[in-house]
């Protein structure tokens, strides 16, 4: 990223909107949108081969492994507003398991870019299923989209989800049944 040059852009947009990018509160506002930008969209600048570092085991489990209500926030790419939620990941080993920890990394590589959640969502079932070769895979995604909250339609309490079956979870209802039942179950 360029700083500067995105930095002028900035400070243009102030001054297009009507502010004076000189006032004393937004003189430094250009640098912290880049820094912000910056992380928010480190999905760019991440590798999925590096994330998964090796965490990818042989192992005989064949039964269901899922991590859920992972947290996360990305940018929709048609208003670069947020929209955040939770994600619920499971697959069925088919020799191959992967360290836990590395599934709430594979959502925030992808939700750490310009997004659709159509998209994010089936990226993240696509890779797991890449580098597992599972049984089957299924994602679930529930969000709440700024767009929609805050410009638009502004409806506040609207939420989105969306889904990714592979293999079993998309050809044995029984299968997506038991991971849809376990995902709706609050333990804690």
């Amino acid at each position: 990223m360029n700083k500067a040059k995105v930095e002028g852009f900035v400070k243009t947009l102030l001054a297009e909107i009507g502010e004076d990018p000189k006032r004393e509160g937004l003189v430094a506002t250009p640098k912290r949108v880049v820094k912000a930008y910056e992380f928010l969209t480190s999905g760019y600048q991440q590798d999925i081969k590096k994330v998964m570092n090796k965490a990818v085991f042989k192992e005989k489990y064949d039964e269901m492994v899922l991590v859920k209500n992972i947290d996360f926030f990305s940018l929709c790419e048609h208003h670069l507003l947020p929209f955040y939620g939770k994600v619920h990941i499971a697959y069925i080993p088919d020799g191959k398991i992967v360290g836990l920890s590395k599934i709430p990394r594979i959502v925030e590589v992808f939700a750490r870019r310009l997004q659709v959640q159509e998209r994010m969502t089936s990226e993240i079932a696509e890779t797991l299923e890449k580098y597992l070769q599972p049984k089957g895979v299924a994602v679930v995604a529930e969000a709440f989209h700024m767009c929609m909250m805050m410009r638009g339609v502004e409806k506040q309490n609207s939420s989105a989800t969306t889904s990714s079956m592979l293999g079993v979870f998309k050809d044995d209802a029984r299968t997506r049944v038991e991971f849809l039942e376990l995902i709706s179950h609050k333990y804690f």
